[in-house]
């Protein structure tokens, strides 16, 4: 009776030691799933999915553009510019801006005679002879410093097939401006040099990894020579600007 208790209960251990064998199985499968996943192939052919396109971190920027003034009394001024700026960080740029620029009469201006004596009373567009170094804002060249700040990155969707990636910027610094003055002898214009500052935003529409479109509103205030000397006067005035920027290097590395 004895030998048959002992028989019986080796029989159930031994019975129950496959389903502890295959539990433990189990188990080492699940643990060697898990190691594969986070070691395994799969993850260093897949990199993480980066949120931007562009970097500019590292990076100079080379920047030619157009730009004109924008409500101007007496000159309308097209100009011709080009600017350099290093990111030394993703958010934060320092560069240095040259522009040439070309002024014109602008359309608002007038000459009006309102003297009968001297002839019909009426108004006319004013000669650049006749403007030439008697109205303010006859500006032919700006250079400066500039910081600038890129807090906003984003993209949006276009006909639902590809996205536009850009960032939002502002700018400010120190400006060089130089412009045709009154001069000493009343006669013409003289050529006077002031310091001023600007201030403004722009925008950036990026192409490729190395190429963006570029636009710019600038508020530019400095102070200059008026009649009758030795008078000055506190000017401002507003450009808006339009161009491309190229990234140098042309290539950068996802950080």
């Amino acid at each position: 009776m004895r030998a048959h208790r002992w028989a019986v209960l080796s029989v159930g251990l031994f019975s129950s030691l496959p389903v502890f064998a295959q539990s433990s199985e189990d188990e080492a499968g699940d643990v060697a799933e898990v190691d594969k996943d986070r070691v395994g192939p799969l993850r260093e052919r897949i990199p993480p999915v980066s949120g931007h396109l562009f970097r500019k971190k590292g990076r100079f920027e080379l920047s030619p553009s157009a730009s004109l003034s924008i409500k101007d009394a007496f000159f309308t001024k097209y100009m011709l510019g080009v600017a350099l700026t290093y990111h030394a960080w993703e958010t934060f740029g320092i560069g240095a801006h040259f522009t040439y620029a070309f002024p014109v009469v602008a359309g608002a201006a007038q000459v009006c005679n309102s003297d009968p004596t001297a002839g019909p009373v009426g108004c006319r567009s004013p000669t650049m002879t006749e403007l030439d170094g008697r109205a303010p804002g006859q500006i032919n060249l700006i250079g400066g410093l500039e910081g600038q700040w890129a807090p906003l990155y984003g993209k949006f969707s276009l006909f639902a097939e590809s996205f536009i990636h850009f960032d939002i910027y502002a700018l400010g610094g120190v400006a060089l401006v130089r412009y045709a003055g009154p001069a000493a002898s009343g006669l013409g214009s003289s050529t006077d040099t002031t310091v001023g500052g600007n201030a403004g935003v722009g925008m950036r529409v990026f192409l490729n990894r190395w190429l963006t479109l570029r636009a710019e509103l600038r508020d530019l205030v400095y102070r200059e020579n008026v009649l009758p000397l030795p008078a000055t006067q506190l000017r401002q005035q507003i450009f808006f600007e339009l161009g491309f920027s190229m990234f140098i290097p042309s290539v950068f590395t996802d950080q």
